[in-house]
């Protein structure tokens, strides 16, 4: 069974911003965006106990909570676990996501891919997310940028632990499906190199967008393909960047972003095309791709997105993309209507 075989559809909703991602969000704006993506007819809800310190599982979890849990698919993610002791927010040690989460919870977060904390995360997240059972679990930041050159020993560790107690879950049918949840495309390319354990599939958030696909494209989608596998594309808008926010990557983006989204942004205005349809549209292009999950925080996000997956775009768009050198030459292409 692949994730293919599991999702619903090839839109899902992307929980990050429920846990109070770069502000706080009202509780009634956060439930409010959840039953505007159900009532939009979305059935794949992704969530982690990182986003907010548990904040976005237990809205989740308030939100879904009367809704039949054979309707849905729920994946949440371990290696972080959330302790009951509390700690400033606003200055944990998170690498580049440093900060994102200031306005979630204030208890203390710990990293641990150790298959007793994969266990215990879990049993934390069902807790939280009010529910029996959860479909798929990732495997999350394995190799985050604040591990440094210690990255491959920790996911030795996680290989011995996190990963080796999901292939057991999922063969024993507590879980459907597991993989990686991550912003880099080495341990991708690492894991698929081994033998076993044996992913279902991954997350890949931020490294398959139109403003950066390269690296996954050339080394990561020929490698998931050829093991029958594939990939959900988190962050699809690059942390908000390609549709007019100030961020990429988690951080204020850089000059050369900025000029990238003005030359995108030019040609899709010529042609009367939204930039969330360029970014949707481009990611769920390639075959290997599952289904994308950008991230809202108000109601009217959900019918924006929407709109954006069914958005008709010319083939002249994507041609002119590529011939400015925007769209890197082997990238798939929405086929034209």
């Amino acid at each position: 069974m692949t994730l293919k075989d599991i999702l619903p559809g090839k839109l899902g909703f992307g929980a990050a911003p429920l846990g109070n991602m770069f502000r706080d969000i009202p509780e009634q704006e956060a439930l409010a965006t959840v039953n505007a993506a159900w009532d939009d007819g979305i059935r794949y809800f992704d969530t982690a106990p990182f986003y907010g310190a548990g904040l976005a599982e237990i809205r989740m979890g308030a939100a879904l909570a009367a809704r039949p849990r054979g309707d849905y698919v729920i994946s949440t993610k371990v290696g972080r676990l959330i302790l009951d002791e509390t700690e400033d927010a606003g200055v944990r040690e998170l690498g580049e996501k440093a900060g994102v989460f200031q306005h979630g919870r204030p208890n203390k977060i710990v990293n641990d891919y150790s298959g007793d904390a994969t266990l215990r995360s879990i049993e934390d997240s069902l807790k939280r997310l009010g529910t029996d059972h959860v479909d798929i679990v990732f495997v999350h930041d394995v190799a985050q940028d604040f591990y440094g050159d210690e990255w491959l020993a920790v996911f030795e560790g996680a290989r011995k632990g996190a990963f080796r107690t999901l292939d057991r879950l999922r063969d024993e049918g507590v879980i459907k499906a597991w993989g990686l949840g991550v912003n880099r495309v080495e341990p991708v390319e690492l894991l698929l190199a081994l033998e076993d354990p044996r992913p279902d599939g991954f997350l890949l958030a931020g490294r398959y967008t139109l403003l950066d696909h390269a690296r996954a494209l050339q080394r990561v989608m020929p490698m998931v393909a050829e093991h029958e596998l594939a990939i959900i594309v988190g962050g699809p808008y690059s942390s908000g960047a390609l549709v007019g926010g100030p961020n990429f990557e988690y951080a204020p983006a850089p000059p050369q972003i900025l000029g990238k989204v003005a030359r995108i942004k030019a040609i899709a205005d010529r042609y009367g095309i939204s930039m969330k349809a360029a970014g949707l549209q481009f990611a769920l292009a390639n075959p290997v791709v599952a289904a994308v999950i950008p991230g809202a925080s108000r109601p009217s996000r959900i019918a924006e997105d929407r709109a954006a997956v069914e958005e008709a775009i010319p083939a002249d768009f994507w041609r002119e993309l590529r011939s400015a050198g925007l769209v890197n030459p082997a990238a798939p292409l929405p086929a034209a209507d």
